[in-house]
């Protein structure tokens, strides 16, 4: 349990909203998925069935042990230890109960990463972070994810769902990649955001550029957020 805590893991144990992942992840057998948190298992096995590979990664390696022995019948899967957003696997589908003190990197690290689709698991609160479109709310992250992905809402997941349960519900979003971001680009969003009480005039000037727009960063659209962001790069 303190491994648990200390990855900040609450493992799925429902096989219906397991079955309803894979189905959401409309997966064929031209297809690699890549799974980051294998935890118990109730997901990995019924990827295997419909994919041509499945690669699974957990940081726990107690817990890749255990899924070595259960499912060492399966021939189309990859199990490995260690911190899957540093792997360097490619894959088609990402699927994934995403650990919630990894969740910003999580997305972070999968606007930089070439891939069709995905379905990931995301405290609720996260995932409103995520599809924020009233300017005060939006954060970093938003303007990040909406302009690498298509965000759908697929269901509500209750925390009764998850071993050791969370203090939160849970959502399922579909995500369709649109945009790869550059490493320099999501940091330079991220110091935008970190001046949003500034106009866009003083931002530029901390960056040595100039612009006679007055606007502050809520008064921008994310297309607006992204050229700054650009602008301030060139």
């Amino acid at each position: 349990m303190i491994k648990r805590k200390q990855f900040g893991q609450h493992f799925l144990n429902s096989n219906s909203i397991a079955k309803s992942i894979v189905s959401e992840a409309d997966i064929t057998k031209n297809d690699v998925v890549y799974e980051i948190g294998t935890g118990l298992g109730v997901l990995t096995p019924l990827l295997c069935q419909q994919a041509d590979k499945v690669i699974s990664v957990d940081i726990d390696e107690s817990l890749v042990k255990k899924a070595k022995q259960a499912f060492s019948h399966i021939d189309n899967l990859v199990l490995k230890s260690g911190d899957g957003f540093k792997k360097k696997d490619h894959f088609t589908i990402f699927v994934s109960n995403l650990p919630y003190s990894k969740s910003k990197d999580a997305i972070e690290w999968l606007a930089q990463t070439s891939f069709s689709h995905g379905v990931i698991m995301v405290q609720k609160e996260f995932a409103e972070k995520l599809l924020a479109t009233a300017s005060k709310k939006r954060k970093a992250i938003s303007i990040i994810a909406t302009n690498a992905f298509d965000i759908k809402l697929v269901s509500k997941v209750g925390k009764n769902n998850f071993s050791p349960p969370p203090k939160i519900d849970s959502v399922i979003l579909k995500i369709i990649k649109k945009n790869n971001l550059t490493k320099d680009l999501i940091q330079t969003i991220n110091k935008i955001f970190s001046y949003r009480r500034k106009t866009v005039k003083n931002i530029l000037k901390q960056f040595n550029k100039e612009t006679s727009i007055d606007k502050r960063v809520d008064d921008l659209s994310g297309d607006e957020i992204i050229n700054l962001a650009n602008q301030i790069l060139e």
